[in-house]
């Protein structure tokens, strides 16, 4: 009898895919993850979240990326890594598992819905894999200790460094399938870089993979994809706006509950939420297809912000944005919290600022939160250098962080109302005035 972790499909399953062309399985494990209940979850989760309300065509799925990251990682240890010294064989199914499973905790457009419920979608991938779930059972079948170690992998305290570097590193297959995935939807080319030649560069060490020296200038070009999508399609404002309409629609939802409001549909798969007691199977249970038809049928409450807020998000009428500078303009924020009171607008869900902040490469800082292992080049006499010491372009913007600051209002209802209320006009005024 063959050990189940050693079986194979009788014939090789493959998925066809836009950016990797074919999607290649196996192992039997690996197959069998797939057809769980949770993973099929992912299929209801688009990868970019509001994203599709600015770029019609990001309509992509974690479904689809967690496919991708397990390819990269596939061609990687069973091509790339096979038969160098560095690399243990027997990490093979427990590397290919995380890259599948890394995105499984994502709950419905991810970040928005966590911030509004404080939740992590990295522990709830930990409870998912550990719990009594699809996912647990089949993993179990391997080994007692292998979701664990899966777990592990994904929470980045796994034993074996390298294992780790190739799902979450500065140069780890996450990013390389997001940035090429993510570019291909939307329909921009910024995130195009030359996978293939990084992956016949790279090489492995003990503590992650590593890049020949002769590869740096593909390295540099996928860094600035990075960033370049970062600030033209990540961080786009109108994107932006869709997520604060899309936030202060569950925080009001919430707040009604537990104000003891009677919903016009009663919000089942939510209420685990606004109490705060969610279990895995709740977790699990909520995607976006749920969120839609909630926001769908709030349309119609009685509760006027909510039933306004949900119209803005499914019909698209988002709040327009302005430049705004909390560290200048903390006043101008007070005087216009003042005028939208008066006005009758709550500023609370119509008066909204929002940061996006991201830092493109940084290189190792001992002692700091997240500190970040750099990527490093294997340099011809074998040694290996930082990149950014190599690397003009990189150090250019190592350890720079890029913030930018909006602010989102109702601009349509306050131009419409601008010739009868004086307080919206005073809004207008003041909004524009730099």
């Amino acid at each position: 009898m063959i050990p189940y972790r050693e079986q194979k499909l009788t014939e090789e399953k493959v998925f066809k895919d836009p950016i990797h062309h074919y999607i290649h399985v196996r192992d039997r494990v690996i197959w069998d993850v797939i057809g769980t209940k949770e993973f099929q979850r992912l299929r209801r989760i688009r990868q970019l979240g509001t994203t599709y309300l600015v770029f019609h065509g990001a309509e992509h799925s974690r479904f689809q990326h967690s496919l991708g990251v397990y390819e990269i990682v596939r061609r990687i240890v069973d091509d790339v890594f096979t038969g160098r010294t560095e690399w243990r064989e027997e990490e093979r199914l427990v590397t290919l598992c995380a890259a599948l499973l890394h995105d499984l905790g994502h709950g419905p457009f991810s970040h928005a819905f966590e911030n509004v419920f404080e939740l992590d979608h990295e522990q709830y991938t930990q409870a998912i894999l550990l719990g009594n779930t699809e996912v647990n059972e089949v993993l179990s079948r391997v080994a007692p200790d292998f979701p664990e170690r899966v777990a592990n992998v994904i929470e980045k305290t796994y034993r074996d460094k390298l294992v780790v570097s190739l799902i979450s590193s500065q140069i780890d297959a996450d990013r390389m399938d997001y940035l090429q995935r993510d570019s291909y939807y939307t329909g921009v080319s910024y995130g195009h870089f030359d996978m293939e030649r990084i992956l016949r560069v790279m090489r492995p060490t003990e503590e992650q993979a590593v890049i020949k020296y002769s590869g740096m200038h593909a390295v540099e070009d996928y860094i600035m994809s990075r960033y370049q999508m970062y600030w033209q399609v990540y961080f786009h404002p109108v994107s932006r706006s869709a997520e604060v309409i899309l936030i202060k629609i569950l925080h009001r939802a919430r707040q009604l509950y537990q104000e003891g409001y009677i919903f016009e549909t009663n919000p089942t798969l939510f209420i685990p939420f606004f109490k705060e007691r969610v279990t895995v199977e709740d977790y699990v249970a909520l995607d976006e297809s749920v969120l839609l038809s909630s926001f769908q049928l709030w349309q119609r409450e009685k509760d006027a912000i909510l039933s306004d807020l949900c119209t803005r998000f499914i019909n698209r009428r988002l709040f327009q944005y302005a430049e705004f500078d909390p560290a200048t303009e903390y006043q101008k924020f007070g005087k216009l919290q003042k005028l939208f009171e008066r006005a009758g607008l709550d500023p609370t869900y119509y008066l909204v600022t929002d940061s996006s902040s991201d830092l493109p490469y940084d290189f190792y800082r001992t002692g700091e939160e997240n500190e970040r292992i750099p990527i490093h080049l294997q340099m011809p006499d074998g040694t290996l250098q930082e990149l950014s010491r190599k690397s003009e372009i990189v150090e250019a913007i190592s350890g720079k962080r890029r913030t930018d600051h909006k602010i989102y209002y109702p601009e349509d209802v306050l131009r419409r109302g601008a010739e009868t209320n004086p307080h919206y006009a005073a809004i207008l005024q003041l909004i524009g005035e730099k």
